[in-house]
């Protein structure tokens, strides 16, 4: 069976699954849409780009066809990014725009994710002595960029800091501050982060490669 996908509009979750048995918790007053048509897509996507659906399911045995139909209403991009520990077990995140991030970014032209995911890091956070040691999670969430409306597919990897350095925000890309934070405090700052950000954490929780008690 398919795995879920869940893309977020405006922190709104929009659930792509392939039966009704796989819908889980948190989705009992969404509205479900079995083998939804673009017309019936496109009303659902503006919606709850608008505010005002807060959840809707999609149905279609082929989760994979059914989002690859939902993309063509967006431009995506793909992007890398990574939830990072250091020898202490504290977890980095970053102030960014008002919320409490995890860095991340675009993949370039001919470039693998795996890549992509440790130069965003070094880009945003100043950090070079970084081990890659897996992949985690794929998320999805859509935001407005001058005329578009942009979908993006972020590749998450687990990371460990292993060296000595300080670091650097990237201030150009609005980076405030960035703190590494003890596993007790996280759940203090996921209040002030976002729904995919939160799902990268359950994701290492859930695969053990993250304790945060």
């Amino acid at each position: 069976m398919q795995s879920n996908v869940t893309i977020y509009l405006n922190e709104h979750p929009l659930l792509l699954c392939a039966s009704v048995a796989n819908i889980p918790a948190g989705f009992e007053d969404a509205a479900i849409f079995e083998d939804p048509q673009t017309e019936t897509i496109e009303k659902i996507l503006l919606e709850m780009e608008d505010g005002d659906r807060k959840a809707a399911v999609f149905i279609r045995e082929d989760v994979k066809q059914l989002l690859k139909k939902v993309s063509l209403h967006f431009t995506v991009m793909v992007a890398g990014g990574g939830l990072i520990t250091n020898e202490e077990n504290e977890v980095l995140m970053m102030f960014r725009r008002g919320k409490w991030d995890l860095p991340k970014g675009k993949q370039d032209p001919g470039e693998d994710l795996e890549t992509t995911a440790v130069r965003e890091v070094a880009e945003e956070t100043g950090l070079h002595n970084i081990k890659l040691t897996g992949k985690l999670t794929e998320t999805y969430h859509y935001y407005p960029m001058k005329n578009k409306k942009v979908l993006k597919h972020t590749h998450w990897y687990r990371m460990e800091f292993t060296g000595t350095e300080l670091t650097v925000p990237q201030i150009e890309e609005d980076i405030l501050d960035i703190q590494w934070i003890k596993p007790e405090n996280v759940s203090k700052y996921l209040q002030f982060s976002y729904e995919n950000i939160r799902d990268v954490f359950k994701a290492a929780e859930t695969a053990g490669t993250l304790s945060l008690k």
